[in-house]
């Protein structure tokens, strides 16, 4: 019996959006497309009353300039498992995704079968990156050693977010927000690198390939 997933489409190119959404119920022909379309804002409306989402497929541009991780972030804090599509197919933008709770990345010049087999892995509880990228994000690596955590809510305020803002995306309190950045603050410190101000946080999560 095919599984009836139910899916968010978030791209602001019609004919892109079209061809995914005609891949998606390829794929899964029983699937619930519960929103394909251009707006965050009317995207998680409708996760917030519609049925449980297996599954969001993002455009990381949608020509409005909200941040990657604000986007990514969105849908990561409502456990909902994303699959980020983008032209932006540069490290820098895959290590912004990751860090914001995206599961997957497929660059628009990839075929669609690439999107098939993340948003498969996605839906078995995996993970799933281009291989040219994935060498690339290694090859970027800090030697600066950040948590998980410590790593979203780095990107999360140096995107822009207020501390309130990322404890809400993140799920924990802004003292525990505050204590993450405070961690962040004091590793690159002791590596000699000014990261006191939400200036610089911003400009260390750029030069380590974490932001845009």
């Amino acid at each position: 019996m095919t599984q009836g997933y139910v899916f968010i489409l978030l791209e602001d190119h019609a004919l892109v959006r079209d061809g995914i959404e005609r891949q998606l119920i390829s794929d899964f022909p029983a699937c619930t497309i519960l929103y394909s379309g251009d707006s965050l804002s009317a995207s998680l409306a409708a996760v917030s009353s519609g049925p449980r989402v297996d599954c969001a497929v993002v455009d990381l541009d949608l020509g409005d300039e909200t941040p990657v991780a604000e986007t990514v972030s969105a849908f990561a804090v409502r456990d909902i498992p994303v699959v980020v599509v983008s032209a932006l197919a540069r490290p820098e933008f895959l290590q912004a995704a990751l860090a914001a709770g995206a599961r997957a990345f497929v660059a628009k010049r990839s075929n669609l079968l690439q999107l098939s087999k993340a948003v498969n892995a996605v839906l078995n509880g995996d993970t799933w990156i281009p291989p040219d990228l994935a060498g690339a994000v290694l090859q970027s690596q800090s030697n600066v050693d950040l948590s998980a955590q410590e790593k979203r809510a780095l990107v999360l305020y140096a995107s822009g977010l207020t501390l309130e803002m990322v404890a809400r995306r993140m799920n924990i309190t802004p003292n525990t927000v505050k204590h993450y950045l405070d961690c962040v603050r004091d590793k690159y410190t002791r590596v000699g690198i000014s990261a006191r101000t939400k200036v610089q946080l911003n400009q260390v999560a750029r030069k380590e390939g974490l932001l845009p």
